[in-house]
């Protein structure tokens, strides 16, 4: 009896200490993610604009017109081309970077610090600093050396584009970076050691032996990237602002520039599902791929 009362006593303390640890996540959790997310959902089939107290059902008629909206698939569009080109160049350095600094080097520390520092920069503020650079120091440049190219960045789709691309890759290639170094430390010395005893040279240990090994690394950080660079908003509001002409607007701020610029909030809320659908899907198939290829590897 004595060992029953004793066991219930140390089970309601350990639901006591796992709601006390859950309980708080948990509440802010459903307050801040679930709950907009249901409240938004309804709205996305009503005709309300943020502002009136009257509320009307009208079915599928936002989804319709969200999908027959040309500004919409022009930025779905622009969104898909940066992801794809954001994903490879953030991946590419930040693999890089960590082969890099996972090398015997006595400043291979301070080099982490500096290569992940730009992530610690507010994405519009990170923005605003690269505005002036692809303005005005680029601008500087191309009339002191001649050079036409240099001039007039962010003024068309093509500069903007990779305007875009530069400014994420610069911020998120360290953050990408310190995964990698997990997945790198984590290859055992000896098998690198063992092929180049028998004579493989750098490309042929890291195509064979530490690919191969850090896949877990490349499904976190392609699924970080992937989703970082379809949900980006600040940058492309404080670097472009969509422009020119709507030319450089992602999905997020054609999002936020309906519900809050054309008063559409259920428009808006409209677009936002099938934004969060679309980019859970995409998440989950890499997802999937990746995590197949880490099994067959």
């Amino acid at each position: 009896m004595n060992n029953k009362k004793t066991k219930s006593k140390r089970s309601k303390k350990n639901n006591l200490a796992y709601w006390a640890f859950v309980g708080p996540s948990l509440f802010a959790f459903t307050l801040v993610i679930f709950i907009p997310l249901v409240l938004g959902i309804y709205y996305s089939f009503t005709d309300w604009n943020g502002i009136s107290s009257q509320i009307n059902f009208v079915g599928f008629e936002n989804y319709i017109k969200a999908f027959s909206d040309e500004s919409f698939r022009n930025s779905f569009i622009f969104t898909t081309k940066f992801t794809v080109a954001s994903v490879i160049v953030i991946n590419v350095i930040g693999f890089l970077l960590a082969l890099l600094v996972t090398r015997e080097s006595k400043i291979s520390n301070l080099l982490r610090t500096i290569f992940f520092m730009p992530n610690l920069i507010g994405g519009l503020i990170l923005g605003f600093i690269w505005q002036f650079i692809f303005v005005n120091v680029f601008n500087g440049i191309g009339e002191a050396l001649g050079q036409q190219w240099l001039m007039g960045w962010l003024s068309n789709e093509t500069t903007g584009f990779w305007g875009m691309v530069i400014i994420v890759a610069w911020q998120m290639a360290g953050y990408v970076m310190v995964v990698y170094v997990a997945g790198l430390q984590n290859v055992p010395p000896e098998l690198n050691e063992a092929a180049k005893i028998d004579g493989a040279n750098w490309w042929q240990r890291l195509r064979n032996i530490t690919i191969p090994m850090v896949r877990p690394a490349f499904t976190i950080s392609l699924f970080l990237t992937l989703s970082n660079s379809f949900k980006l908003f600040d940058q492309n509001l404080a670097l472009t602002n969509g422009g020119p002409g709507n030319a450089t607007q992602m999905i997020a701020l054609n999002i936020y520039q309906t519900a809050f610029s054309l008063n559409k909030i259920n428009l808006a809320q409209a677009k936002a599902v099938i934004f969060f659908v679309l980019v859970a899907v995409i998440g989950l198939v890499q997802v999937y791929i990746t995590k197949k290829g880490e099994v067959e590897a």
